[in-house]
């Protein structure tokens, strides 16, 4: 429903796809969107290219995408018409283990739980009914906190889940297949996984979304879920340019909603004395997340991996078992470097073949390490891989790292290489970025935040942006208009 004045502006700064999606929201509205773009390429963290050797197709940041296809707001655009195809490996995630042998994770439920032997029934008693109702709870646990939830009875079940320590939650599971599968799809959180809230909840999420939707990738790279957007925003009027940086909103010209897909921190800069003095506080004080330490590769033959089952699953989780992988992420919130840190591995090639070059292979992956970690871990990556797939070395035949730095620089909302826009400890998972009543509005009249630091998170499913585009059209129409103040020639200091 068209709720904008005829001919009234909103510019989005940002087009990660969480600007694209508010974006997209906005222009559905009526209003003439312009997104902003600093890089040269659109897209953020949902970029790919040929980062190794040339023919070899590497996703930049966002990769396995658990929560795309179950996304509600990214399905209702109905992607699949703008050439999104998602893609599945025969095996979604393994988890090896010293011993040799490995867990696995099946979009099938029944085909998980018979691999997990004794601990075959309590997994599918306790990710059965999230599988079967994640539509249901998606809707819920996909946006803000502080709005009453549509299903209830649903979103208590799994809360009283997910505020046990991942450590207490694994107690129901005998094997150390099923408890290292449970943790490292916890460790997605970047947080201790002896937190209460923070691990529980994720992991929980992320293998109920396996059940129903599978661990899928998009068929010729994450980038062309950002292209599909693109489309959808120039089909409903709205127009991207490049390569301008905003550094303050007095460079934009007058506008009646301002989105800004912007780190807390980034957002301050750009805002300013313009912000309330309590937003300006919860900004300065949001914490980023611990840092990701990228390895790309060209692989011949593929990883030699102990366990055939690796060798057949587009993500592997590279921490050994649940004790390990707490250790690794409690020393990198202590701020030192893990002898083996936690690696997640992504071999989207299974799935995606037209990725490779004959039997060359690319092959994803990230280590966590401390944030703003200075050294070099790619050393630490490459002991990881030859741990559980001894050989690998010897089928190197490119690599490419990013450091926190470097990742950083590649994208400014990346803070101190934080990929997850914040720190999931129990409070910010609950209150991003800040506890009001509309936690996307930064107070200043017309300009709300849509970051991955904004509920519900990090993840390609562009519902922060979503739900910020959904509470300003919501003051749009009771009359609360603003915007940039329009000081000066939009770009015209950022422009490069």
């Amino acid at each position: 429903m068209t709720v904008a004045a005829d001919g009234e502006q909103a510019i989005v700064v940002g087009s990660g796809p969480n600007g694209l999606a508010a974006a997209v929201e906005l222009a559905g509205a009526g209003l003439r969107v312009t997104v902003l773009e600093a890089a040269a390429e659109i897209g953020g963290g949902t970029r790919s290219g040929e980062l190794t050797l040339p023919g070899l197709l590497h996703d930049h940041c966002a990769a396995v995408l658990p929560l795309g296809p179950g996304s509600p707001f990214l399905r209702g655009l109905g992607l699949e018409r703008y050439g999104v195809a998602w893609a599945h490996p025969e095996v979604d995630l393994a988890h090896p283990l010293d011993t040799g042998s490995a867990g696995a994770l099946h979009r099938s439920l029944e085909r998980t739980a018979a691999g997990l032997g004794v601990d075959g029934a309590a997994w599918h008693a306790l990710f059965e009914p999230l599988g079967t109702g994640f539509d249901a709870l998606a809707g819920d646990l996909l946006g803000p906190v502080l709005r009453l939830p549509r299903h209830p009875v649903r979103l208590a079940a799994f809360a009283a889940r997910a505020v046990r320590t991942v450590p207490g939650l694994a107690r129901r599971f005998r094997t150390p297949q099923a408890r290292a599968l449970l943790a490292g799809a916890a460790a997605h959180a970047f947080h201790p996984l002896e937190a209460p809230l923070s691990g529980a909840s994720i992991g929980l999420m992320l293998i109920a979304s396996a059940h129903r939707y599978g661990w899928p990738v998009a068929r010729g790279g994450t980038r062309t879920v950002t292209d599909a957007l693109a489309a959808v925003l120039r089909e409903r009027g709205g127009t991207i340019e490049t390569g301008i940086r905003v550094r303050s909103l007095a460079e934009l010209p007058p506008a009646a909603v301002v989105m800004l897909d912007l780190a807390p921190r980034v957002a301050l800069a750009v805002a300013g004395d313009r912000l309330p003095p309590r937003v300006r506080r919860a900004y300065a004080r949001w914490r980023p997340g611990p840092g990701a330490f990228k390895v790309d590769l060209a692989v011949e033959g593929g990883l030699p991996w102990r366990d055939p089952v690796c060798a057949v699953a587009g993500t592997v989780h590279l921490g050994g078992t649940l004790e390990q992988v707490a250790d690794a992420e409690r020393e990198v919130h202590r701020g030192r470097l893990p002898e083996r840190p936690f690696v997640l591995v992504g071999q989207q090639y299974l799935a995606d073949p037209g990725r490779s070059r004959g039997d060359l292979h690319p092959v994803w992956a990230y280590a966590h390490v401390p944030a703003g970690y200075p050294g070099d871990a790619t050393e630490a990556v490459l002991a990881q891989l030859e741990r559980f797939a001894p050989g690998s070395r010897e089928r190197i035949v490119a690599i490419r790292t990013r450091s926190t730095r470097e990742l950083a620089a590649y994208n400014e909302n990346f803070i101190g290489g934080d990929i997850i826009g914040g720190a999931n400890t129990p409070w910010q998972l609950a209150i991003r970025p800040r506890l009001a009543p509309d936690p996307y509005w930064t107070g200043i009249p017309g300009v709300h935040l849509c970051s991955a630091a904004t509920p519900p998170g990090a993840g390609v499913h562009g519902m922060c942006g979503h739900h910020a585009a959904r509470a300003a059209l919501r003051r749009l129409r009771r009359g609360e208009r603003g915007g940039s103040g329009g000081q000066g020639e939009r770009g015209a200091p950022g422009r490069h």
